[in-house]
């Protein structure tokens, strides 16, 4: 199969992913291969090409935003069958046993493995993934529409749950990309008046062409405190601003897998009268089943912009320099 590896970490500009020819992969016991269809881009792709997340010793495929049909089935698989349109997200291994995985903790799991990471991901023409860590794509779901829903979708929902948000709140989100503007249809379906802080110019205007109530450059133009915030931006000097903007009791959740640093924190402004912060990690398979009904009831319809398979460097060079609205995704 054709597949884009990454050999060694480097900056996304200097092209790291190389389109090469490798065997295809095969399934075994409960496993299940799909022929990708499509693959969601996303900026934790970016974490692994440039090595801000821990570089791995063996080559990587990325891409954990992945919809294709089942092609193969290895032994005992009961859920699937050739021909199923099904979804493969960032989460794709827990032990099953620790006592994270045993209180509906999974995201935790010391012995997790991720997709794009771990183990082959999306930027290929075949993917393998155990048929328990396997989405079915609902009818009416093209794989485009499909594809952003399983880390963006998934991880904004999983934001979203931390955060405490409840219908009709207002809600503060820092940063409009790719999961936040799923995230700003599941609240304003709830009911929800949205605040979207973001630097950049196209990324303001996307936000009010979704329905935000307010959009602003910087966290102190925020009207009015806020009940609930997420920061999708991986910038840690939001935090403070964010804890600034809270009402009483109110939380904030970082949904980034890689943040900068966090600048000090006075207690008594960004903290006290039980203010709180909750970090995100990863998503357990009961948010991506939910996120994915939640997806058909509303319907949530994602923004993409499509490039073919061979020009996932420039498709990250430009998501990278904030030129996607929406998600990026990689077509064959």
């Amino acid at each position: 199969m054709k597949a884009m590896l990454l050999k060694k970490c480097a900056p996304i500009e200097s092209h790291p992913l190389l389109l090469e020819e490798i065997a295809d992969p095969q399934p075994t016991d409960k496993e299940i291969r799909i022929k990708v269809e499509a693959c969601g881009i996303c900026r934790t792709d970016l974490h692994v090409i440039e090595g801000e997340l821990p570089p791995l010793s063996h080559w990587v495929i990325p891409g954990h935003q992945i919809v294709g049909t089942v092609d193969a089935v290895g032994r005992g698989v009961k859920k699937f069958r050739e021909g199923d349109r099904v979804g493969i997200a960032w989460l794709r291994h827990t032990c099953g046993e620790c006592e994270y995985c045993q209180t509906g903790r999974e995201n935790l799991c010391e012995d997790q493995r991720f997709t794009g990471y771990h183990s082959p991901g999306g930027f290929a023409e075949y993917a393998v993934v155990s048929e328990d860590f396997a989405y079915p794509i609902p009818a009416g779901f093209n794989p485009v529409e499909a594809a952003p829903l399983l880390c963006a979708g998934i991880i904004g929902y999983r934001a979203l749950k931390r955060s405490g948000c409840r219908p009709g709140d207002i809600v503060a989100l820092y940063g409009f990309g790719s999961s936040a503007h799923i995230v700003i249809q599941i609240l304003l379906h709830w009911g929800c008046k949205v605040y979207v802080v973001s630097r950049g110019e196209r990324h303001q205007a996307f936000a009010r062409s979704m329905g935000a109530h307010w959009v602003g450059k910087t966290p102190e133009e925020i009207p009015q405190r806020v009940d609930a915030a997420i920061i999708f931006a991986p910038a840690g000097e939001l935090v403070p601003q964010a804890l600034a903007n809270l009402k009483k009791g109110g939380t904030i959740a970082l949904a980034g897998i890689y943040m900068t640093p966090i600048p000090p924190l006075d207690y008594e402004r960004h903290l006290f009268y039980e203010k709180n912060v909750h970090s995100v990690t990863a998503n357990t398979r009961e948010d991506g089943h939910e996120l994915i009904k939640l997806a058909v009831d509303i319907p949530i319809r994602p923004h993409v912009t499509t490039f073919p398979f061979e020009q996932a460097n420039e498709a990250l060079i430009m998501l990278k320099r904030d030129l996607i609205e929406g998600t990026g995704v990689l077509v064959f």
